[in-house]
């Protein structure tokens, strides 16, 4: 096999050009067999094997940087970099990243896992090589998705002042995570068709050519060339810019993209390499379901299908079943997501109420302001999100959403643990950074009848709210405990004395364990379901501590600005000095790997937790 002769970093130069095909055909049929057992992104590296090995022929890594937007993509670099065993432990615990890791390769040059970045870190790489006095070449690799984010629009405004090389290589498969959206996406739309420009221009260069000094004609309409473009294709938004465009060229026809590399190499400025490509290629199960390959589990290759079908709703599940409900009740129910109507749980709302539905593409910060201003005219927005993804529109939340006081919700999914996406994408900060937000109330549902009966209540607010739910498969116990929701009260669930657990969201059923085993040990054990962690309850605090020997706070956030340090404030202003252990997420970043794995690793699961309380316990008996 061709691939067993690449090994580390530049073995690819040592192939036989006429052997990129076969190469190409083994790469993508190792990452089909690898990814089918473990999970991962399939779809989009499927569609960049031809485009990476034209990259890795074109630049001397790790000299030259490749940085790649989100990373998704990463998977044939990683490859041709000498890290084929790595695939054996990918995305799972102490095991390959996969996302590029400067930690893991000096050829992953910087850490992406969100998107909209690359071009940014693009340009601060260049001006250090500038100001040092480097010759590197330095790449950015973006996605057609990725263009829509306001961040690369920043970046690229930047680059174009630029007066030394930089290159930008335009991925466009027409496909972000999900149906591309927007002005960009209808622009690219253009040049992808504007086969008649290519046309045009090859023959008039040709032409040219044939005539006694044409050389010296077709150098003068080179240089022109930005005038050129704009009298054949509309806009030229790039060249606009002052940017040098390049292309389109088939991301899939590797001789094509060298010599094109080899010219972008060359330009004195800041040049966007436009390349076509297919997103999922070679795999027709991806190629006819992008979206279900973005981010797929471990899978059948001979169909394509799950191999660990679901059989239980998940919470994005319930949320889906109650936005439709709540919509055919209330006509001023509208729902915003950033790009993700399949991963939030909002494609069967747009299908029934599509007026009703806004899809603004990998724009978090607007999509909040756009709530906002939804919100101001009446309406009753609901903006489904990640919890690592909000993160992003943080500032809009505080001055577009909550100074105004405007009813908007925000449906926060993968909060908490996620596993194997790893740091970039752990949803174990919103409770902190949310909590900080003077007007903001913040809710986590116990179960999955919890969940509904919060978005039945969270529509009716007349202010901010933000539901924070983990993800995977939707708690079904405790069905017997539906008190009614009350604005920042709390739900008592069992009352038996001497330790009281207070948890949030799916630290319940984590707490409901927790109980078993102290019973086990000879303890009685009350449990708190906080349902609020902004407001929180004080009186339920007071109770806590007052009718037990210990207070014990649960979440699934990081200690530092979570509920446990709001439960210690709450005692402290209640005047209450019972015993009090908070059990949360540590002030780390978690790196990628099985849920449970990381829970144990972290401390916060069942057995751990019950065994801190223990020790503590006998400690204040002594």
């Amino acid at each position: 096999m061709l691939l067993d002769k690449i090994k580390g970093v530049g073995d690819i130069k040592k192939i036989n050009p006429q052997d990129y095909p076969e190469l190409a055909q083994e790469i993508r049929d190792f990452l089909i067999e690898k990814i089918s057992k473990t999970g991962g992104h399939l779809g989009s590296n499927l569609g960049a094997v031809e485009l990476t090995m034209a990259l890795h022929l074109s630049l001397n890594l790790p000299k030259d940087k490749v940085i790649f937007d989100v990373g998704h993509q990463s998977y044939t670099h990683k490859l041709l970099t000498g890290r084929r065993e790595g695939f054996e432990t990918l995305r799972k615990y102490g095991g390959m990243s996969g996302f590029p890791k400067r930690k893991e390769s000096d050829c992953d040059c910087f850490d992406t896992g969100h998107s909209s970045t690359s071009i940014s870190a693009g340009l601060g790489l260049v001006k250090a090589r500038d100001i040092q006095g480097g010759n590197e070449t330095i790449v950015s690799v973006i996605g057609d998705g990725a263009l829509t984010g306001g961040m690369a629009y920043e970046a690229l405004n930047n680059a174009a002042k630029l007066e030394t090389n930089f290159i930008i290589v335009l991925n466009d498969n027409n496909m972000s995570i999900s149906e591309n959206v927007g002005g960009m996406s209808k622009y690219l739309n253009n040049i992808r068709t504007a086969n008649a420009y290519l046309d045009i221009k090859e023959g008039v260069y040709n032409t040219l050519k044939e005539i006694p000094k044409g050389d010296k004609v077709v150098e003068g309409i080179r240089k022109a060339k930005k005038s050129f473009k704009q009298l054949v294709v509309p806009g030229m938004f790039f060249e606009d810019m002052g940017i040098t465009y390049l292309g389109p060229v088939d991301g899939h026809d590797i001789s094509a993209m060298l010599r094109v590399f080899q010219e972008a190499k060359r330009i004195r400025n800041a040049v966007i390499v436009h390349v076509i490509t297919e997103k999922g290629k070679g795999f027709e199960p991806a190629e006819r379901h992008p979206a279900r390959f973005h981010g797929t589990e471990p899978f059948d290759i001979s169909t394509g299908l799950p191999t660990k079908p679901r059989t239980m709703a998940n919470y994005t599940d319930i949320f889906s079943t109650v936005m439709l409900k709540l919509a055919a009740r209330d006509e001023k129910v509208v729902a915003i997501t950033a790009a993700m109507p399949d991963g939030t749980g909002l494609k069967r709302f747009r299908n029934t109420y599509p007026e009703r539905f806004f899809d603004v593409g990998i724009a978090e910060e607007h999509a909040v302001t756009f709530a906002a201003g939804l919100a101001a005219g009446g309406l009753k927005p609901v903006v489904a999100i990640y919890s690592s993804f909000l993160q992003r529109a943080y500032d809009q939340i505080l001055h577009d959403v909550c100074i105004q006081n405007l009813p908007v919700i925000f449906a926060i999914d993968r909060a908490g643990l996620v596993g194997s996406d790893g740091e970039t994408h752990q949803g174990i900060f919103d409770l902190s950074y949310l909590s900080s937000i003077p007007g903001m109330h913040i809710m986590a549902p116990k179960n999955k009848w919890e969940l509904s009966d919060m978005m039945k209540f969270a529509v009716n607010l007349q202010g901010p709210v933000a539901i924070r739910y983990p993800r995977g498969e939707a708690y079904a116990g405790l069905q017997e405990f539906r008190a009614p929701i009350e604005l920042g009260k709390a739900e008592l669930i069992y009352a038996e004395g001497q330790i009281c657990l207070m948890a949030v969201g799916s630290m319940v059923k984590t707490a409901c364990e927790v109980r078993e085993l102290l019973q086990e040990a000879g303890y009685r054990c009350s449990l708190i379901n906080a349902r609020f962690v902004k407001p929180i309850d004080e009186r339920a605090v007071k109770w806590a501590a007052r009718n037990h020997q210990m207070v014990v706070s649960m979440e699934e956030n990081v200690a530092c600005g979570g509920y446990g340090e709001k439960v210690r404030e709450a005692l402290l202003r209640v005047g209450e000095e019972t015993a009090f252990l908070p059990v949360s997420i540590p002030d780390e970043y978690v790196e990628h790997g099985n849920v449970d794995i990381l829970k144990k690793e972290l401390g916060i699961d069942a057995q751990s937790i019950s065994e801190k309380i223990i020790k503590e316990m006998k400690r204040q008996g002594e």
